[in-house]
């Protein structure tokens, strides 16, 4: 089989990581990748936001199936395009991958299906948001409509940070995704992940995940695009992902379905778990970055099968081989991140460190140049780790880092806190 994905962060490196374990694969080819990636599969300069491109690209190569790893090819219509060139694809439409690419559409859908969410106010005018948050008072929570890369959401706990963050969206700071805003009520709990996949018709739950998304530790400081995460969620119990299939999520993709814009794809529930009851706080459309990284090294080769089953509608009749083990990934970011940073400096000591199925180091932003690793981004490297328990993935995990030789990047300390 050959097989193209789509994308060059750490998500798409350890996609690539787990697929290519599976004897099905062929010919594994990555557009754009990044240094890291680029070791263990070929790697193509590819304008991954034209689905035209992509399709021609596909049709030259003989690519047999095609994963879509970031959300922007898939709100461009990338999806589409390639189905209506006959290629097999992993990921939503265009209409579908709304739920992500829009706030205010994710709410009127959650509306539909009567799942619970937190309360909100759909904002296009600057004043009137600012109303509704001096009528409603702090902790709020202000969120850009449209795609942010993660970042378009201010939690404020006090009310002048929320209008500030009001200002800042319809000001530009989160370009043409701020132009319009989502306000929601403060949601108090404990937040996780849970992952399913839908193809179209039925829904398959694949694991569970928590992630660390503020800079600082013990959760403090700005929020980043995720400073880590671990796989199983211990937050997220068996009665607790049940009960959330059948409240929140059988009910959106039913919603989904009824408006002619049926889900096939991954859906990543982003919950807030409180007296044991779960709430949406979000869907993404695609596995969540870093929390792929502890999903793909939890299921390994069988991932290809699973994303395969979901593409041709057959989830069904698959299943999956969970191990009775936990994972772990440590973002290594550039100092200064996520404010600005520095870009180009070299990385050392990656050669030295175990790549198996129980150690890797996935690159997240990073190019080979002249023999060296360079960062070029802002999250930089997911060391990822499994074990028995958590406790030994995170040993493991954080003895890795400490072999890395880059004083221009930095760690959380407390990756797994939570749950340990």
């Amino acid at each position: 089989m050959n097989i193209l994905i789509l994308g060059s962060g750490g998500r798409e490196h350890a996609l690539t990581w787990a697929v290519k374990q599976n004897p099905k694969c062929d010919k594994l080819i990555v557009a754009p990748g990044n240094a890291g990636i680029a070791q263990i599969a070929e790697c193509a300069d590819l304008d991954i936001l034209d689905g035209g491109a992509v399709a021609r690209f596909s049709e030259e190569e003989a690519i047999d199936f095609v994963i879509v790893g970031p959300e922007a090819p898939l709100a461009e219509g990338v999806a589409d395009r390639l189905r209506e060139a006959g290629i097999l694809v992993f990921g939503p439409s265009k209409d579908a991958a709304r739920l992500e690419a829009s706030k205010s559409f994710t709410k009127e859908i959650c509306d539909a299906a009567n799942a619970p969410t937190a309360g909100y106010g759909h904002f296009t005018d600057a004043e009137a948001a600012k109303a509704h948050v001096r009528e409603n008072g702090a902790p709020i929570v202000v969120k850009a409509d449209g795609l942010a890369a993660g970042k378009g959401v201010i939690v404020a706990m006090d009310e002048q940070t929320a209008l500030d963050a009001i200002d800042d969206m319809f000001g530009g700071a989160f370009g043409g995704a701020g132009a319009e805003v989502v306000i929601e009520e403060f949601m108090e709990g404990e937040e996780a992940s849970l992952f399913v996949l839908v193809d179209g018709e039925d829904v398959l739950s694949i694991g569970t995940a928590q992630d660390h998304k503020r800079v600082g530790e013990g959760d403090t400081g700005l929020n980043t695009g995720g400073m880590g995460a671990y796989s199983p969620a211990p937050v997220l119990s068996a009665e607790i992902e049940a009960k959330a299939m059948e409240e929140i999520v059988k009910p959106t993709m039913k919603a989904m379905a009824d408006r002619g814009m049926p889900y096939q794809g991954v859906l990543y529930a982003g919950l807030m778990i409180k007296d044991d009851q779960p709430r949406l706080v979000e869907y993404n459309v695609r596995f969540g970055d870093p929390e792929c990284q502890v999903l793909m090294m939890r299921l390994g080769g069988q991932v290809l099968d699973l994303l395969q089953a979901t593409a041709e509608g057959r989830l069904k009749d698959a299943q999956v081989n969970w191990a009775d083990d936990h994972a772990i990934t440590v973002v290594m970011a550039a100092n200064g991140y996520p404010g600005s940073y520095e870009k180009g400096t070299e990385i050392k000591g990656l050669d030295a460190l175990p790549e198996d199925s129980e150690n890797m180091a996935f690159h997240a932003g990073t190019k080979a140049e002249d023999g060296k690793v360079l960062a070029t981004g802002g999250r930089v490297l997911n060391i990822t780790a499994r074990g028995d328990n958590l406790q030994e993935a995170r040993d493991r995990a954080y003895a890795m880092v400490d072999q890395i030789d880059w004083p221009e990047g930095f760690v959380r300390r407390d990756i797994g806190w939570r749950a340990l």
